[in-house]
Parts: structure tokens; sequence; C-alpha cells
């Protein structure tokens, strides 16, 4: 049997009369890249707020690890690395210098901080831009610092949102293979992003959210031909077959 990292437990979230999750399960597998896939307004946040521990659940629970969110929170965090989509950096700081400063947010002593600091800077290509200002760097650069950071204090899961917004070819495959690295070396993966071919190439599972519930879900080539052959079809197709063309402003 597949080992759940992560279970969602009938999650329930409304804002006033409007509910914005609605009865959400799913597991992750331990070293999987799991793909969370919605719409604008689908529901998709709030969900990773619940599952990160910032926003408690109306109802419902989440398993980390073997920790419920309910009672053990701070165990789940410190399991837990965020790479959100708006970048968390200082822009007058080096790259080294954010990556430390977030090392010891995280719990690190100085000398542990900028021994894993150097090591994923080197993971990500910048370790011979350690000591530039982030300030200085591309839009690219910039994103795989963002990633780097979410790694301090080697955490066992980690959420991505969105981590390729915005940047080059270049910068956006080195972000790919960094992410199938970490997979391979056992890292769990909550992967959100509206490119439908990254999904496909880098997701082993996918759940889609529309509404506040959970539509589909499976494995590419299972979601693929659920709608027509696999060969012919891509993941946008099934994913404006499931939510439709209309606009998510």
């Amino acid at each position: 049997m597949a080992d759940n990292y992560l279970i969602a437990k009938e999650l329930h979230k409304s804002f006033g009369d409007f509910k914005v999750v609605d009865n959400v399960s799913f597991t992750i597998n331990k070293g999987e890249i799991f793909g969370f896939l919605g719409p604008n307004g689908a529901g998709k946040t709030t969900t990773i707020r619940m599952l990160s521990t910032v926003l408690e659940p109306d109802s419902g629970d989440v398993v980390i690890g073997g920790y419920s969110i309910k009672d053990k929170a701070d165990e789940i965090r410190g399991l837990i690395g965020i790479c959100p989509q708006d970048l968390a950096l200082y822009e007058d700081l080096s790259a080294i210098d954010n990556m430390v400063f977030f090392g010891r947010m995280s719990g690190l002593d100085g000398k542990a901080a900028k021994t894993q600091a150097m090591a994923h800077l080197e993971l990500m290509g910048l370790s011979d831009r350690a000591k530039g200002k982030i300030s200085k760097f591309s839009g690219g650069m910039k994103r795989r610092v963002n990633l780097a950071v979410a790694l301090m204090g080697e955490p066992q899961l980690i959420f991505m949102d969105e981590p390729t917004v915005g940047v080059d070819p270049q910068s956006r495959n080195n972000i790919y293979e960094t992410i199938e690295g970490l997979r391979d070396r056992g890292m769990t993966i909550l992967y959100t992003t509206h490119y439908m071919d990254e999904a496909d190439r880098l997701c082993d599972r996918i759940a889609i959210i529309d509404g506040g519930k959970i539509i589909a879900s499976g494995t590419p080539f299972e979601l693929k031909t659920g709608i027509g052959d696999p060969e012919h079809t891509t993941l946008e197709d099934v994913f404006l077959n499931l939510t439709g063309r209309s606009l998510r402003d």
C-alpha cells in the first residue's frame, strides 16, 4: 500500500454564507509530486492555507506525517516548507543573507543555516551569485532563490504555489529538474500551476478543484483517458472540459 504522507479528510470552510471549500478529501503519498489544480476562485488557495496550518477548517482534519492539525500544528510546521507565488525575499539583502535569515527563522543556528543556504543555492545553480543583491537578480533567479528558501530547515513536504510564474525557459527548466530531483530524494510536494504542460510533466497524480469541490483526480494519463485518446488529448483539454471556458477574473 502507498504511504500516505498527507491526508485531507472532509475539509469544509465558509466565509459568512459563502462556502469556499466543500467536503474536500484527498491523500498525497510520500515522495510524490501531487498537482492541485483549479481555476481562480475554485477554493485552491483556501485549501492550501488549511493544509499548511495557516487557516483553521470549520470541520474536517488534515494529517501530515502522522500529526493532526487539530492538536499537533506546531509539529506539522516543522515538517513543511512553503514556496509562495509572491516572492518572499528582501531586495536589499544578498541571496545568502536572505537564506540565512529564513534559516534562522526556521530554528537553525547560524552555522547550520549558512551550510544549508550554500547547499541549496548550489542546487539552484546560484552558488556563484550568493553574495549578489536580490534587487540585481533577474525574475528567474529570484524564483530560484524563492524555492531555495523553502528548502531551509530540510522540510519533508513542500507546498509550491506556481513557482515558475514569469520566468524564462532556462530558469523554468532548471526549476523542473530541481523539483524532479527533490522527489527522487524522497521529498513530498504539493504543486499548483496554471500551466497544464507543467502539471503533465511533473505530477504523479492530480486533483482538480472547482466550486470548492474535488471534481476529478488521478494520474495525468487517467485524466486524459477519461475524455478521449490520451495520445491526442492534453491536460488543458481535460481542465477546460471539467471547469468550462468562462473567464475567471
